[in-house]
């Protein structure tokens, strides 16, 4: 063993002796996953599916979606002015399109097909519309965006290139930008013999804006430094008349954005300069690492835009009501976390028993044994009820990798689909931080959601979705995805797969984090909360390390997720719970029954699911709006172990 492992080990006998000298838990092990000794079995058979009969818009929506694919391969300036009115008429003239078909003799999935269809092509001219706004708003620090994104489009129609032109074209701009820059930097001393009246000139004044909006504007600059990149490749070298004029202003150029961007993140948005890429490859400026600490910002939506993209979700609540909804969740799970504090001796303290709990992690190494023992332990579970069909090719097909330490610091946990992603320590990490992703992965938290990862969750739905009404893959939503895997979650303590008090308050921690999700995302995009206030929120509500809980709050708002994405989870899972107790605990449909039909049905806004499977009267606009949570079962308590 090296200096630096010995050194580790040391440092982390100190600050957690209760883990790595003590027993790991035992975690109930299967065998390896078994399959079927006659792998025919993983061919389905076929005559059932010759005689399905799906809606009539399928196609019609598979159209959409293709031609909608090869529309943004050719306009792929992102906000180019070639671009944005384009993608208009085609989601305008789609939707007139569709207002033209006879709703009244389509069948009910046909009708669902037009309703989701329709409800999305509203929603991309919304966010259009948003879009629009945005740029006016970083208009000021970018005024020559358009210039620049029009040398892309130029390139797109295949007009012919005047080296000349296209070179003063980017000397202006570089002129323009360099002017900009100045504005935010230190004046500099005048020369002793300047004369009073060159003193006294006032200096101009630079664009006053957010720190929002200069933090989007500085990505905006990436983004523009890459699509100029790519447009000088694409001539550079093949056109010697163009490579002779356009290669020392486009340097020139290149320079010029990567600097501006790095003024207005350190001099406005407060971020320190990023390490920068070799000049003229193209690539942001700003490296991953450099994304992944500093301050986060974020770019919060307002009201109005919860309210657009809660329409587009078919969740007739505002962001406050859904605020509440939360918290009253949150109090479910707290009970519930005070209950298993009891029964560990820590009373009330149930933030003592998860301080417990996350210091009887297994020893470095030991991770991807643990998580495919827990896979094998649930799939097992699984095997024994007849809740959900799990195809064997499904069973056998996942596979396992490890997380970068660069991606642990916005994925402090594992993640799922057609693979799980383990998040844990590499050598390279410090040691605080090696403490902090073996603690908030320990085997009890893993417990609780790894099958929200493979089977029955991302795993299945992915494995589903490309084989049963893969048109609807369009109309993916989080509240489908990631509420089907929660629902699995609040499934499961409902039937006892958490009996040990540990393993409870393993997954009271993610119910209590997905509470928490609602309150700080929502709370974000209404202007009541920061990104700093949103970390100690988890900190305080979620038993979370604060690394874990600010690489959850920079992912939150880093940029990769959608506004009402982390709202989801816990949304769509009691959307899903109002629609099992109307269905299957009213009689109408046994658990398998259900389950496969919200997997089959494919990716789709609750509402709709509902609308489905208790075939709900449809209109063009949609179903009548479902306030689900007057209708959720009551939660079910796990029985208080007797002393």
């Amino acid at each position: 063993m090296s200096v630096r492992s010995l050194r580790t080990r040391a440092v982390l006998l100190a600050l957690a002796p209760a883990a790595l000298t003590a027993q790991a838990p035992v975690v109930p092990v299967t065998t390896q996953q078994q399959f079927a000794a006659d792998r025919s079995l993983t061919v389905p058979p076929l005559q059932p599916m010759a005689n399905a009969k799906g809606s009539e818009l399928a196609e019609i929506v598979s159209r959409y979606s293709a031609d909608l694919n090869v529309l943004q391969r050719r306009y792929d300036g992102a906000g180019s002015p070639a671009q944005r009115p384009r993608l208009r008429a085609f989601y305008t003239t789609w939707r007139t399109r569709l207002s033209a078909l006879d709703f009244g003799k389509l069948s009910q999935e046909g009708r669902v097909d037009y309703v989701l269809l329709d409800n999305h092509l509203r929603y991309q001219l919304d966010l259009l519309d948003r879009d629009e706004v945005q740029r006016r708003e970083t208009a000021p620090l970018l005024p020559f965006a358009d210039r620049l994104l029009a040398l892309h489009d130029a390139r797109r129609d295949l007009k012919s290139i005047d080296g000349q032109t296209a070179a003063r074209t980017i000397a202006d701009v570089t002129h323009v930008v360099d002017s900009l820059r100045a504005l935010y930097e230190p004046a500099p001393a005048r020369p002793a013999g300047d004369s009073a009246a060159a003193k006294s000139t006032p200096r101009a004044t630079p664009p006053k804006v957010s720190r929002t909006i200069a933090n989007r504007a500085a990505d905006q600059l990436d983004e523009l430094r890459n699509s100029t990149g790519q447009w000088f490749r694409y001539y550079n070298g093949y056109d010697p008349m163009f490579s002779w004029w356009v290669a020392n202003p486009q340097q020139k150029l290149d320079k010029a954005l990567r600097r501006y961007a790095q003024t207005i993140r350190q001099r406005v948005v407060g971020i320190p300069p990023a390490p920068v890429v070799a000049q003229g490859t193209g690539s942001s400026a700003v490296s991953a690492s450099a994304q992944n600490t500093g301050p986060i910002i974020g770019d919060p939506i307002g009201a109005d835009g919860l309210a657009a993209d809660l329409r587009h979700a078919m969740v007739p609540y505002t962001a406050d009501e859904l605020i509440v909804i939360a918290e009253k969740e949150y109090a479910f799970s707290l009970s519930e976390a005070k209950k298993a504090a009891r029964e560990l001796g820590f009373g009330d303290d149930w933030k003592a028993a998860m301080a417990k709990v996350k210091d009887m992690y297994v020893e470095p190494g030991k991770q991807p044994d643990l998580i495919r023992d827990l896979a094998n332990e649930a799939d097992a579970f699984f095997a024994k009820h007849d809740w959900v069909t799990i195809p064997e090719l499904a069973r056998e097909d996942w596979r396992m990798e490890m997380m970068t330490p660069e991606r642990q610091r916005v994925n402090p946990f594992f993640l799922g689909g057609d693979m799980i992603i383990v998040s844990y320590p590499t050598a390279d990490m410090t040691d605080e931080e090696k403490l902090m992703s073996l603690r908030g992965n320990n085997p009890y938290f893993s417990r609780a959601v790894v099958f929200h990862e493979l089977n029955p969750g991302h795993h299945l739905q992915g494995f589903m979705s490309a084989r049963y009404n893969s048109h609807r893959r369009v109309f993916g939503t989080p509240f489908w995805n990631e509420g089907q895997s929660l629902y699995w979650e609040m499934f499961l303590w409902d039937h006892d797969f958490h009996v040990k008090p540990e393993d409870r308050l393993g997954a009271l921690a993610w119910r209590m984090h997905r509470s928490a999700r609602i309150v700080f995302s929502l709370s974000f995009h209404l202007g009541k909360m920061t990104p700093e206030q949103a970390i100690e929120y988890l900190v305080d509500k979620v038993p979370f390390e604060r690394a874990n809980a600010e690489g959850e709050v920079r992912r939150s708002f880093n940029g990769t997720y959608s506004p009402i994405y982390q709202a989801a989870y816990m949304l769509g899972g009691l959307q899903i719970r109002a629609l099992y107790k109307e269905l299957v605990m009213a009689g109408k449909l046994n658990d398998r029954a259900f389950h496969d039909a919200i997997l089959q049905g494919g990716p789709m806004p609750i509402a709709m699911v509902r609308a489905r499977l208790a075939t709900r009267p449809l209109t063009r606009d949609g179903a009548t709006p479902w306030r689900f949570a007057d209708d959720l079962p009551a939660p079910r308590p796990a029985p208080e172990r007797k002393k």
